[in-house]
């Protein structure tokens, strides 16, 4: 059978018999992709991720030349033919110690009844699954979508897998219809028509799937990713561009449901060509919210100011929550765009293929399709075609948008509108003109990402993986289950707000803004993790962190006197009570807002440093952003938290004391009275409190909190200090003198607000530089090789301490934390070398990526995927611009290291033993 291409440069990917479409008509058969694997492309197992240049390991199958139009040198690059050599598992159970079982036996059978009463008897879905965690999947890209309208993840090799379209609720399944298929023609007869997908599925099994895998690669830079396919044997590349409007301090075009795909197709032989891109894209996702019927699709034409779209609506009624879907390509002088309204995507596909074989059109038939029958599928397609050159370029582009404009939580008890209603309306009839939008701006959109990230991209002085992170993992504030909602005048209690000034303006400008502790952990603005995270959302959208703020101050000053059984303890306690922090604003799978706590595992009432990561961000968002107004309104209920906090300084020597379970962030790991974590935190947030109440001429208060910070000052030296670095806490234990790497916490966030030194010091310099030093000697370089980032905790004899199930885990948002402390502190090259441990390992080595996690241990396990607290990158970013402040400024008297300069003494000094003093 002829294929148009000599036998020479025929490859193929497939390990059976190759795959063939051919015309009804009798034109020339078309040429089937396939090429064997190279024996020096098997997957290998990789060793160079630790390197401090890229390890190229993801790119090792690469087989091609093409190097793609206009792809940037920094981002996250694979080859689609990659394989993760490392499969790791869910941390569950079997993963748990004998001792550490023993403890938390009471804690894990209350958890079961609890589950099971949830999940069999309420039909509700658990805050967190322990039974049923996500299984690993190494294939997940950057998301579409701007923020809190939903987000649609495309994979690496192509994939639509991820779904966040109901809010905060996520469908882990990749629709197999959601193609993109080229079909190329070479004087009037199709030579070659391929789907752009490396599966090989049971459905559609007319079409030819099986891309060699080889021949392509990926490449992310959020909110951009670019795919190239090399296809051999025609003289054609063809570069993928995707695109988001995840834009900092732009509070509209940021909120769009939209992605556009942007397709260069490059014709680089002596002969014309006729190249069509299919997009094909299923009515759902096939599942039980499918299952009834009722689906339809129709065609839509919208011009404006010269500007034609065109393409189909997917219409998805289905309560509570319906949508449209708009699958569009923009019509140019020298694009066609064609339409198939309906095709059945569990069939065999036969029509919808041959349809497009036959000229590279599709039939485009006017008028809208049937409603779908119970239990059938719909789907459709638009297909834009063109010519090119000899030597040739052409630009062919798409647009997704889905317009979910009212949404209700679980509870189903109120009606909410997105953001982007306020631009687009809020009846649902915005898929098209929110498609024109997209396609007539995505260039604008463009630049001003280019404007943002390329003082970052071009300085020479950061490594290149740190690039990739900085931006990447900003995914999470678009795919955090997010949602950005309009605020009703009526919905702000007169009572709880009338202190507050700015807060009915804020809200009712910029809207009401949520993001999930992980997607695994559902509850949203979960406040001791946010701590982490939220310098992410304070540099790019600090209003939407404003926003947070507030919500957050008018959940303090409420309370819930319900009674609740906590899972860990087994006590019966109120829900929320007043004049404390809650630990989230609730659980979308039931009504946030107005339920809070949806955490049930601890009485997070007792919590130590949930009032006081809220101050120390109070003061943080006042310095980065100067919102005078804004601090004044919080200021009372800064006051309130902190007059609750009192009661845990038991002996009222200026230092508070942890109550001997784990009552912090590290909700595993139990802490017992004065510790080095809550400790300086405590010390931090007092001393804020001096510098808001001058700010605020509030001298009493300040004289108050002057006398309580220097009393703890000295409280916390004597009983935490050992000369190298602060004990974690006071217990008589022998984790008591375990090395935590979060210890400088408090120091972290008074640096990065202005504070920390100077007449404003509060842990001695040199205390804070050793202990720092000390960590990275210990909990990083003695650590699994010094290639895995810092772990959490580290006895003083070189091992991992092992005493909870959480002192032996790495949390990335925390090392990323770390770091940022030691470039705050002058300790630059340690800063990046501990931070690139998490990168190379989420990213190179366990096929992590857009699904950073909140944990991993040194083999086996990772806990928690996709989840808040590694947005604490940004905060490595603050530390540097604030050190280029200073260096501007003046000269910086203690050590400052670039970030690929080594120290002169090596790492030797980790095998060390610490003696506690």
């Amino acid at each position: 059978m002829g294929t148009g291409v000599p036998a020479s440069e025929q490859t193929s990917c497939a390990r059976g018999d190759p795959q063939a479409s051919c015309p009804e008509n009798g034109t020339e058969a078309v040429q089937v992709t396939d090429c064997p694997i190279p024996e020096d492309s098997q997957p290998q197992h990789e060793q160079g991720y630790s390197s401090p240049e890229d390890s190229g390991q993801l790119m090792a199958s690469y087989e091609g030349k093409a190097k793609g139009y206009q792809v940037p040198p920094f981002g996250w690059r694979i080859c689609l033919a990659h394989e993760f050599a490392e499969k790791r598992k869910p941390f569950n159970a079997n993963n748990i110690s004998l001792s550490n079982l023993m403890k938390h036996l009471g804690m894990g059978l209350r958890y079961l009844q609890w589950w099971y009463r949830k999940t069999q008897v309420e039909k509700k879905k658990p805050f967190i699954d322990l039974i049923n965690s996500v299984p690993l999947r190494q294939i997940y890209g950057c998301p579409l979508g701007g923020i809190g309208g939903g987000t649609i993840t495309r994979g690496w090799r192509g994939q639509f897998c991820r779904w966040q379209l109901n809010p905060g609720m996520y469908q882990h399944q990749t629709v197999i219809a959601n193609q993109f298929t080229v079909c190329l023609r070479r004087r009037g007869q199709t030579v070659y028509q391929q789907v752009l997908s490396v599966e090989r599925p049971s459905a559609l099994r007319s079409w030819n799937w099986g891309l060699c895998g080889y021949f392509a690669f990926y490449h992310a830079l959020y909110p951009r990713a670019w795919t190239v396919y090399q296809l051999p044997g025609q003289n054609v590349t063809l570069t993928c561009r995707q695109v988001t409007p995840i834009l900092p301090h732009d509070y509209q075009d940021s909120s769009l449901p939209v992605g556009v795909f942007v397709w260069d197709v490059e014709n680089e032989g002596d002969e014309a060509l006729e190249v069509s891109i299919m997009f094909s894209m299923r009515n759902g996702l096939g599942g039980e919210d499918d299952a009834a019927g009722g689906l339809w699709n129709e065609p839509f034409c919208l011009e404006r100011d010269g500007e034609i779209v065109r393409g189909l609506l997917l219409h998805h009624p289905t309560p509570p929550n319906p949508y449209t879907m708009a699958v569009a390509a923009r019509l140019s002088a020298d694009t066609t765009v064609t339409h198939l309204t309906a095709f059945d995507p569990d069939s065999a596909g036969q029509r919808v293929w041959q349809d497009l074989l036959l000229d590279g059109q599709l039939d485009s038939l006017a008028g809208k399709s049937l409603p779908s029958q119970k239990g059938v599928g719909i789907a459709g397609a638009v297909c834009v075609s063109g010519k090119l050159p000899p030597r040739g370029r052409h630009r062919f582009e798409f647009s997704l948008a889905w317009d979910m404009p009212r949404i209700m939580f679980g509870a189903k008890g109120q009606v909410y509108y997105r953001r982007y209603t306020r631009f687009f309306g809020p009846d649902g009839d915005a898929a098209p003109a929110l498609s024109h939008y997209a396609l007539s701006h995505y260039a604008d959109w463009e630049e001003k990402i280019s404007a943002w990230q390329s003082p970052v991209l071009e300085d020479r002085s950061l490594p290149a993986w740190y690039k990739s992170a900085l931006f990447n993992e900003l995914y999470f504030l678009a795919d955090g289950g997010t949602v950005w909602l309009e605020v009703p005048e009526d919905c702000l209690p007169e009572e709880l707000a009338g202190g507050m000034g700015q807060l009915r303006p804020l809200l009712r400008e910029y809207g009401r803004f949520a993001y999930l502790e992980g997607q695994e952990y559902r509850m949203y603005n979960t406040y001791d993790v946010h701590f982490y995270a939220s310098f992410a959302l304070v540099m790019l959208w600090p209003k939407l962190e404003l926003s947070l703020q507030y919500d957050m101050a008018l959940a303090t000053l409420r309370e819930d006197l319900t009674q609740r059984r906590f899972l860990m303890s087994g006590i019966t306690a109120p829900v929320k009570r007043r004049n404390v922090i809650p630990h989230d604003v609730g659980d979308p799978d039931d009504e946030p807002w107005l339920r809070v706590n949806a955490y049930e595992i601890h009485d997070t009432g007792d919590w130590k440093d949930l009032n006081l990561k809220f101050v120390l961000q109070v003061y943080r968002d006042y310095h980065l952003t100067g919102d005078q107004c804004f601090l004044r309104d919080m200021w009372p209920v800064c006051l309130a938290v902190m007059e609750s906090e009192m009661k845990f300084d038991k002996d009222h020597d200026g230092l508070i004391e942890n109550g001997g379970y784990a009552d912090q962030t590290y909700d595993g790991w139990v802490t017992t009275g004065p510790s080095a974590y809550c400790g300086g935190l405590w010390l931090a947030a007092v001393a804020v409190m001096v510098q808001m109440a001058a700010l605020c001429g509030a001298q009493e208060a300040r004289n108050k909190f002057s006398s309580i910070l220097s009393r703890g000052q000295e409280a916390y030296d004597r009983l935490l200090w050992n000369g190298r670095y602060y004990n974690y806490d006071c217990s008589s234990q022998p984790q008591s003198y375990s090395i935590m790497s979060d210890q400088c916490a408090g120091q972290w966030f008074l640096r990065a607000s202005g504070l920390g030194e100077g007449d404003s010091e509060v842990f001695p310099t040199q205390q804070v530089v050793r202990a720092l030093q000390t960590i990275f000697e210990f909990n990083v370089q003695a650590f699994a090789g010094g290639v895995m980032g810092a772990v959490n905790g580290m006895r003083p004899h070189g091992v991992p301490d092992t005493s909870s199930v959480q002192s032996d885990e790495v949390w990335v948002g925390v090392v990323y934390g770390l770091a940022a402390t030691m470039i705050q502190e002058g300790l630059t090259w340690e800063g990046f070398r501990t931070a690139e441990g998490c990168y190379r390992t989420v990213w190179e080595r366990l096929g992590l990526a857009f699904q950073t996690p909140e944990a991993y241990c040194q083999r086996r396990v990772f806990r928690s995927l996709a989840y808040m607290r590694p947005l604490s990158i940004w905060a490595m970013q603050l530390a540097l611009q604030q050190q280029q402040h200073r260096k501007a400024s003046g000269p910086i008297s203690r050590r400052g290291t670039g970030p690929c300069t080594r120290p002169k003494q090596g790492p030797e000094a980790a095998t060390a033993k610490l003696s506690p003093e």
